[in-house]
């Protein structure tokens, strides 16, 4: 693997640790912590059709710093593990937040895995969230030998972006929300590939909240050739505390 890549990946991700915000935080979104269940039917060119079933941990340590750690398994025989870390600096209108990101996916049937590290800077108001950032990925064999460097690939820079709005705040009881990305919970697409999502909730009291996604993910380069390389439907539902 990739020491230097590690070396720095490790490094941006205690630097957002540091970053220590100053001033009252402006809620936006969820302020509770949460553990969220979602289930989905998809299917791309690859795996054909397939089912995910993904669990997670909203945690919002404090009004300045927020944390989500999520599992996902798939029918497919994939296994996955994603961390997010976010400060937030309130600025006078919305709040600004530097998000690191971890995500460990293990393909089993193809005895391979990739480890992916991000970094974005985002501006997050009441009707819009958008951020910009760096990505690195590294893919390697499961039964490499450590007295070698052929057993893996590195993808050392990939420009991360997403832009979503919501149709009402989003302290709203309901919402909805479309989502132009390459970075999503579980997958890092590169720049030239952007996907779409749309998505929504409904708290149905002050615990339960249902949810619902559609993403689409195109084969061509910037839309230019839109032939469907994906499609993921989700529902799920989380449990507030």
């Amino acid at each position: 693997m990739n020491k230097s890549l590690l070396r720095i990946s490790f490094l941006l991700f205690s630097l957002t640790l540091l970053v220590l915000p100053t001033r009252a935080q402006v809620q936006h979104g969820d302020t509770a912590y949460a553990v969220k269940f979602r289930s989905a039917y998809a299917f791309n060119k690859t795996y054909s059709h397939y089912a995910t079933f993904d669990v997670g941990a909203f945690m919002p340590v404090n009004e300045h710093l927020e944390l989500q750690a999520d599992i996902r398994l798939a029918t497919t025989n994939n296994y996955a593990f994603g961390l997010q870390v976010r400060p937030k600096i309130t600025l006078p209108v919305g709040a600004l937040y530097f998000e690191t990101r971890a995500i460990s996916t293990v393909f089993a049937r193809n005895q391979i895995f990739d480890l992916t590290a991000a970094l974005m800077l985002g501006y997050r108001m009441q009707y819009i969230d958008v951020a910009i950032g760096w990505g690195s990925k590294v893919i390697g064999d499961m039964n490499f030998q450590h007295n070698t460097n052929s057993e893996y690939i590195a993808e050392p820079f990939n420009l991360l972006y997403k832009v979503q709005c919501f149709v009402r705040p989003q302290t709203s009881n309901w919402n909805l929300s479309l989502a132009i990305m390459d970075v999503t919970d579980w997958q890092i697409e590169r720049f030239w590939q952007p996907s779409a999502m749309l998505s929504g909730w409904y708290n149905v009291d002050q615990h339960w909240r249902i949810y619902a996604s559609l993403y689409y993910k195109t084969a061509g380069m910037f839309h230019l050739n839109a032939n469907m390389y994906g499609i993921d439907a989700r529902v799920g539902f989380d449990y507030r505390f």
